[in-house]
């Protein structure tokens, strides 16, 4: 197939992808200003934020996991114009947003005493629990957000969500600066400050997008709430079957990622903020491949409402292209960028020396990241689900975790040797996933031409 096939493709997934990738980094921004504005105040406080949204990141990717389900079948629904099958499916997928944020805030409060079982540098921990029991109640609005943007993105509306995220990225931002210093009339809280910021932020972001959606004319219909008795226990069952899986996709990721914290910080405090630099540098570019893997969700399941499977591998592909070259500038952009970048995170010279290094691979790892949580929106288009997950735990903890235990001691690599081991994970998932998207649309093409 010529080249002009998929890159003819590129302003439309563009199109789709861009509020969905300013959305994520708001997300992410949200870390980013905690962490700039909390490294003011030290190395130790800035390895506390790194601690304490280990735990928030792993309860973040089962419950937005959970709200991913909601995404392919409003996809699919609008592929087949049935509004009703929609509406269904986003009213039960928001009952399970919200019992999901309510039982993960219960989850975070009875998990943060093993903070104090993980041989971490005591200082840490005490300053990371006050801030770890504030966000974690953020989990509740959080969830709900999730529920109204999957919904959203379902039906190719992906402005909403940015909007709404960039919005409570100004009132985060706000906050932050007046409870972290205690500026005018408001208190000194330093990190427990920048947690409160995080929570409002949050609660402003719930309130922002359902406002905007329930005045909008496309959603209008969708707005009409179900009666108990128009709920079926199937839909929660189908929504539970592709949530589950996809939650546990993300929990073995971000969980090697946060144990990589955990091993940066058996090296010191140094090492721990260091790697928090790098993590956060990483998610942001990270966090433009994800928008191309929700425009992989919406094409994939629309053009699977339509069983049209040869359009659905073209627009599948096309968006790997891109991402592949995109994830390719931002490795490009860590190498020459690497001895820069940390400075505007903290003054202390061992942290930036340590941090330029760990960039490096983050540069090298650019691709495969990009491609494989690309592959899984793909595969998760076509509510394939159940496969990706055993894919991901055997990359990330069959095959990467080892690497990263091993070459992350201290007398072999340090902090070098947990990226290097994540550099392998992400490259096996990616060539893996990529194997399992491409023999299932070849299967589906041959099945429909007989």
């Amino acid at each position: 197939m010529a080249l002009s096939a998929y890159t003819k493709e590129f302003r439309y997934n563009f199109k789709l992808a861009y509020p969905v990738m300013l959305g994520q980094l708001g997300h992410v921004m949200v870390g980013l200003v905690d962490n700039l504005m909390v490294g003011q105040l030290g190395a130790a406080e800035l390895a506390a934020i790194s601690l304490g949204n280990s735990l928030i990141f792993i309860a973040l990717s089962i419950g937005i996991g959970f709200s991913f389900a909601i995404t392919p079948l409003i996809a699919e629904a609008d592929g087949e114009n049935n509004i009703e099958n929609g509406r269904s499916f986003f009213h039960h997928g928001m009952i399970l947003c919200g019992i999901n944020g309510l039982l993960l805030f219960v989850l975070l409060l009875f998990l943060k005493p093993i903070l104090y079982s993980l041989n971490q540098p005591p200082e840490v921990v005490d300053l990371a629990i006050p801030y770890l029991e504030i966000v974690a109640f953020s989990m509740i609005p959080l969830m709900l957000f999730q529920g109204f943007k999957q919904f959203a993105d379902g039906l190719s509306q992906t402005k909403y969500a940015m909007i709404a995220t960039l919005f409570a990225n100004v009132v985060n931002v706000v906050f932050n600066y007046l409870l972290i210093y205690g500026v005018w009339i408001f208190p000194r809280l330093e990190l427990e400050g920048a947690a409160i910021g995080t929570l409002i932020s949050r609660f402003f972001m719930l309130a922002f997008i359902y406002l905007i959606l329930k005045n909008k004319k496309k959603f209008i219909p969708y707005f009409v709430w179900s009666k108990r008795k128009q709920l079926d226990r199937s839909i929660f069952k189908r929504l539970f079957g592709l949530g589950f899986p996809t939650a546990m996709q993300m929990f073995f990721e971000v969980a090697l990622f946060t144990a990589s914290i955990f091993l940066a910080g058996l090296l010191g405090t140094n090492a721990q903020a260091a790697n928090q630099i790098a993590l956060n540098l990483a998610s942001m570019t990270f966090m433009i491949a994800v928008g191309f893997s929700v425009t992989a969700t919406i094409r994939v399941g629309n053009q699977k409402g339509k069983r049209n499977f040869t359009e659905l591998r073209r627009i599948a592909f096309s968006i790997f292209f891109m991402v592949l070259v995109i994830q390719a500038v931002f490795a490009l952009m860590f190498i020459i960028t690497k001895g820069i970048l940390p400075t505007f995170y903290i003054d202390n010279a061992e942290v930036i020396s340590i941090a330029s290094s760990l960039l490096v691979v983050a540069a090298i790892f650019q691709l495969s990241d990009g491609l494989q949580v690309v592959f899984l929106g793909a595969l998760r288009g076509l509510q394939d689900v159940k496969v990706p997950s055993w894919i991901c735990f055997v990359a990330y903890w069959l095959v990467g975790f080892p690497v990263c235990f091993y070459l992350g001691q201290e007398e072999i690599l340090g902090a070098m040797g947990i990226w290097l081991g994540l550099f392998v994970a992400l490259s096996a998932s990616a060539l893996l996933l990529y194997l399992r998207f491409n023999k299932l649309t070849k299967r589906l093409i041959e099945s429909n031409l007989e």
